[in-house]
């Protein structure tokens, strides 16, 4: 379903500007030092209308949190959600997530979640799922040996199939369940589509990988 266009968005994006990188390519290797601290930095791949980053934030004020998404109708609210909590420890950046290595050194990153990404269900638009080779192996450019990519989802296929990528890359698993919210996992903030899925009591699947620490 397509997003409907967000009235004012350029000016509410405006508002927002404290936590807008709009040229993050200039702070590959200095993000420590925009965010005035040398906390971990953990990043979300397609962070939506914002609930987890925000959550997350909340939760661990002694992490840096940066959130991509692309489309500019969907974080602008993500960004004021952002503002109006007055957190600290998040920045915004819209932008593609192949551009991923033009924004981090490697070791720079210590954590990337994938939440509900887009399966791109057709077999033709496998290299475009963000748990591809085609990712993985970019995910290697800003991680090392011991990280980790916390994946979310609620389509088994696109999980499947992940699970067989992340194999064929050696990344360690670990931590794998097929119904999140029955698994006695603890500390899960919920993005807007897992509340959405939740009340429907559809079974969410997730897992942690862990990088090998070979750089591709």
């Amino acid at each position: 379903m397509r997003m409907r266009k967000k009235k004012n968005c350029p000016a509410r994006m405006e508002r927002c500007s404290k936590v807008w990188v709009r040229e993050p390519q200039l702070h590959k290797g200095s993000w420590a030092k925009l965010f005035q601290n040398d906390n971990p930095i953990h990043i979300e791949i397609g962070c939506g209308k914002g609930d987890f980053v925000v959550g997350m934030a909340k939760l661990h004020p002694d992490i840096n949190f940066i959130a991509i998404e692309k489309v500019e109708d969907v974080i602008v609210m993500a960004m004021e959600k952002t503002v109006e909590a007055g957190l600290d420890n998040v920045l915004f950046m819209d932008m593609d997530a192949e551009r991923i290595e033009e924004f981090f050194e490697y070791g720079e990153i210590e954590r990337i979640y994938l939440n509900f990404s887009d399966p791109w269900k057709k077999n033709k638009q496998a290299k475009r799922r963000l748990t591809h080779k085609r990712f993985l192996d970019r995910y290697k450019k800003v991680l090392k040996n011991g990280d980790y990519i916390w994946f979310k989802t609620d389509n088994k296929a696109l999980f499947e199939f992940s699970l067989n990528s992340f194999c064929a890359e050696d990344y360690k698993l670990s931590n794998i369940t097929f119904d999140l919210h029955n698994s006695g996992f603890e500390g899960n903030v919920m993005t807007e589509y897992e509340k959405r899925f939740c009340q429907l009591g559809m079974p969410i699947y997730r897992l942690e990988a862990t990088y090998p620490g070979d750089r591709a």
